[in-house]
């Protein structure tokens, strides 16, 4: 009949699927905080959340990552992840190997730098694969003309590094395919520099082009 509305069936109504959700569990407080969220969007949730000081061994790190999380609701049948990123700093190749092995029992993803974030801003400019003395020398190799000349630790940089960045995620592949050439370990002491940010980044850009 003419102008009747229809009869409400709960089973006909379109629901809005649920988009993934991606838990970024950070050893650092401000640089990798400032840095992730910048890959939020609509096809992209990015939570990012800073580590304890209880928990920066990096064992201790992924072993908690769930209870980090706090009560939001962990889906990962419906895609959620979560992913540790962490720096090499004081931990030792056994505690190092237990993260691994732990991340990989609760299929976590791990951002691994040895041996500091930043490093993986340095690929940005260049291919560096000599030992680095730690996150002073890093940061004085990117304090440099026509890299970040100003920059400062915990500094929001995203834009001046984006124009850079798929450069920088092919000198990181490089960089582990040298160590797995020589047969080193990524996830150890040894490996000095590496960094495994590029594969976060990749699975972020990836989300945002859904």
């Amino acid at each position: 009949m003419a102008g009747m509305k229809k009869e409400y069936n709960p089973n006909r109504v379109n629901r809005r699927k649920r988009r993934p959700v991606i838990y970024i569990i950070c050893e650092g407080e401000e640089t990798e905080i400032k840095y992730f969220k910048h890959f939020r969007s609509r096809n992209c949730l990015v939570e990012v959340t800073p580590m304890p000081s209880k928990h920066k061994a990096a064992e201790h790190l992924v072993k908690h990552a769930r209870g980090l999380i706090g009560q939001a609701e962990y889906r990962p049948k419906d895609g959620d992840e979560i992913w540790c990123v962490f720096d090499c700093d004081d931990n030792s190749n056994e505690a190092l190997k237990a993260a691994a092995d732990t991340a990989e029992k609760y299929d976590y993803g791990i951002a691994f730098s040895n041996p500091c974030f930043e490093y993986w801003y340095l690929l940005h400019f260049m291919q560096h694969n000599a030992h680095l003395k730690g996150a002073g020398e890093v940061i004085h190799l990117l304090q440099t003309k026509s890299r970040l000349e100003k920059y400062e630790k915990s500094q929001d940089v995203f834009h001046l590094l984006l124009p850079h960045q798929s450069e920088a995620a092919d000198r990181a592949a490089k960089r582990l395919e040298q160590l797995y050439r020589d047969g080193i370990i990524v996830m150890s002491r040894d490996s000095n520099p590496a960094t495994t940010v590029h594969k976060l980044v990749a699975y972020l850009n990836e989300q945002n082009k859904k």
